[in-house]
């Protein structure tokens, strides 16, 4: 049984302003504000853990833990079949420059690795989001979504962020690259995740 979620304010252990205006407008019928990891002075905590689960428990936790409000958190990335699941949960990593993240450098090196391994077409992959909602008492609740597609070369399209140009999700014929954003939040691997955090915490 999923413990529900009973206050009226949930912290949303996140810098990311984007994202935390997502998840405010999933709350607002809820009757429930946000708040976000800056607003609070969080510093981002070292995502040491191999998976999409451990890197998210680890930023819920520490944020439930140094502010005593229920904290909710996610880790997201895009796992490529024939690069035996990278860049997985370094998906940011990839894209990692003196100067800030490149995507299209990420997105680059993903095609050249899928070129050197003569990895046949579909090249399937899916974007993972995993959410955790801990608690201060440290129990949490976990909560993942999936949005099943391929890799695609070259890019297309110019909506989104990150591998977006790269990924076209299954009954699709475009890339999340160039979907409308709203679409895209419809369908994607976070509304999965929220779907399911939605019916498990707050009775649907």
């Amino acid at each position: 049984m999923t413990r529900p979620f009973s206050g009226d304010r949930l912290l949303v252990a996140t810098h990311n302003k984007g994202k935390l205006e997502e998840i405010a407008d999933l709350l607002k019928p809820f009757g429930v504000s946000v708040v976000g990891a800056a607003e609070m002075n969080l510093p981002e905590p070292e995502e040491t853990e191999t998976t999409f689960v451990g890197n998210a428990r680890i930023k819920a936790h520490a944020a439930a833990k140094a502010t005593g409000m229920p904290a909710l958190s996610d880790d997201s990335g895009i796992e490529i079949d024939a690069l035996d699941g990278a860049p997985g949960v370094y998906t940011a990593d990839w894209a990692e420059t003196p100067n800030g993240r490149d995507f299209v450098m990420a997105m680059k090196r993903a095609n050249r690795e899928l070129d050197a391994r003569n990895a046949p077409y579909p090249r399937t992959a899916r974007f993972c989001c995993t959410l955790v909602l801990a608690w201060p008492d440290g129990h949490d609740e976990v909560f993942p979504g999936v949005m099943p597609g391929r890799v695609v070369w070259p890019m297309r399209g110019d909506q989104g962020h990150g591998y977006d140009p790269i990924f076209q999700p299954d009954g699709y014929d475009i890339t999340f690259g160039e979907m409308d954003r709203w679409e895209k939040n419809r369908i994607s691997h976070r509304a999965d995740a929220f779907r399911k955090f939605v019916d498990g915490c707050f009775g649907g």
